[in-house]
């Protein structure tokens, strides 16, 4: 990273962050050493957010879709300007590395999807057309849309929320988490320099900011990417107000190995399913199923990767990998490892802390010989830690998969993609992957089953996520 683009981080803090003396500090995920000092709103200033921003959202919706699609063009432009910057502070801020499918990686997913959801048609759905009746359903604006995000992906997830909401003509107030505000404000104060006032504000506080935010009656849509056990909290507080909601909450996703699989086609892309920004990440690979015809296999390519894949300061361009984002993530991981090892499943490679590298670091870990009820398989660990569970029935492998409370996403993996595809249908989750775990396309809808959430997002069912409906309905064509 150039010493260009840390001044450039560098000024970009010095526009959102608390003054002196105030404020929350916010760590370095790698060195721990403070970076900057995140705001920390009272419930009034985000009720005086939410007033701006009903104020504002008229008008921003009477621009037109034309108008808006142009402004959020200006917006990913902007992001682009400013995209090393961005990367510098998010790698600090979260932990990811620069480079691999990473902080760099991120800001350009940023762009992606902010130039699909400008570019997305949405149209009006005819209903009936005959000569009595022409019935249309059409898509407005809900109003404010509040939007909660994660740390894991703090500035993707946050255009996830906020890209489709200002697109369908809603303003929005955008609450980032407690860990990784500062990155956020950052990307949303470049965007507000191409966007009208008070369509888009950034309110950064603590659980009281965001029950309110919540619980607000001048919030018409919620999104939330986030735990199961915080969804639930969500919905409770918007009972009131019946606001939408989109929810995408926890996973513990499964990934099945089928017994004709070439393992060495497949090695790295399981890897890095499962081991993408840290482990971190709502839709990674959590427990891998392995037939008994290729399971050593499978394990011991798994583990040469962990072994051997550059770890530590995401600063550093050599590094994939990077530390927990906070100490009670780390220690949710060393304690579902421990407990694994307890119960005498074999920790290939890894297994403990790499505390010379900063104190959440923790090795690429691979448990073989793990029992399926064992806490490492049957808790989401969002770590770099995977169990492999051997298994020699198929029926009895895409059971075990599905006996779980979440369904976010799932894989099946084989050298006959057609006989995957034919299986995947067994997998109760949102999304099923073929040969692959993870990947998302900005035209292609994603949201779960189960505990795991509801509401879809992405493409033209996004779109109609942050839209409320519409009949209408005349008269139809005359004879």
């Amino acid at each position: 990273m150039s010493e260009s683009a840390a001044s450039a981080a560098a000024a970009l803090l010095d526009r959102i962050q608390a003054p002196q003396g105030a404020g929350r500090d916010i760590p370095d995920a790698a060195t721990r050493e403070i970076i900057g000092r995140a705001p920390v709103h009272a419930v009034a200033e985000l009720d005086d957010a939410i007033a701006r921003a009903k104020a504002a959202q008229p008008a921003w919706e009477a621009l037109g879709h034309e108008k808006r699609s142009e402004l959020l063009l200006a917006a990913a432009d902007a992001i682009d300007a400013n995209a090393e910057a961005l990367a510098h502070l998010l790698s600090r801020e979260q932990g990811k590395p620069l480079n691999g499918p990473n902080a760099r990686f991120e800001l350009g997913a940023c762009t992606a999807w902010l130039r699909t959801n400008a570019a997305t048609v949405l149209e009006p759905q005819v209903l009936v057309d005959d000569e009595t009746l022409h019935a249309e359903l059409v898509y407005k604006a809900a109003g404010v849309v509040g939007a909660i995000g994660p740390w894991n992906w703090p500035l993707m997830i946050t255009i996830w929320q906020i890209g489709p909401s200002l697109r369908m003509g809603n303003t929005v107030v955008a609450k980032p988490s407690e860990y990784t505000p500062l990155s956020v404000l950052a990307m949303l104060a470049i965007m507000n320099e191409v966007l009208p006032a008070d369509v888009l504000i950034g309110i950064s506080g603590d659980r009281e900011v965001g029950a309110r935010l919540a619980s607000h009656p001048d919030i018409a849509k919620i999104m939330f990417t986030g735990s199961t056990a915080t969804g639930r909290r969500i919905i409770e507080s918007s009972a009131g107000n019946l606001a939408r909601l989109t929810l995408e909450l926890g996973g513990n996703d499964a990934g099945i190995v089928l017994p004709d699989t070439d393992v060495a086609a497949i090695a790295e892309d399981l890897f890095w399913g499962a081991f993408i920004n840290t482990g971190q990440t709502c839709a990674a690979l959590k427990r891998l199923y392995v037939h008994d015809s290729v399971y050593e296999q499978v394990v011991d390519a798994l583990a040469g990767i962990a072994a051997s894949v550059p770890i530590g300061n995401g600063l550093d361009e050599n590094n994939v990998l990077g530390p927990l984002q906070n100490r009670a993530q780390f220690d949710i991981v060393s304690r579902l490892v421990d407990e694994a090892r307890s119960r005498g499943a074999r920790i290939v490679t890894g297994g403990e802390a790499a505390t010379e590298l900063g104190e959440l670091f923790y090795r690429p870990t691979i448990v073989a010989d793990i029992d399926n009820d064992a806490a490492l398989v049957q808790e989401e660990q969002f770590g770099p830690a995977l169990p492999v569970i051997r298994y020699s029935d198929v029926d009895e492998a895409f059971a075990l998969a599905n006996a779980v409370d979440v369904g976010l996403g799932a894989s099946v993996w084989s050298s006959d993609p057609e006989a995957a595809r034919a299986a995947a249908s067994q997998m109760q989750s949102g999304t099923v992957w073929i040969n692959s775990h993870g990947g998302l396309h900005p035209m292609v809808p994603f949201g779960g089953v189960k505990s795991s959430g509801y509401g879809l997002e992405f493409g033209v069912e996004g779109l109609k996520s942050v839209a409320v409906t519409q009949v209408v309905s005349g008269p139809g064509r005359k004879a």
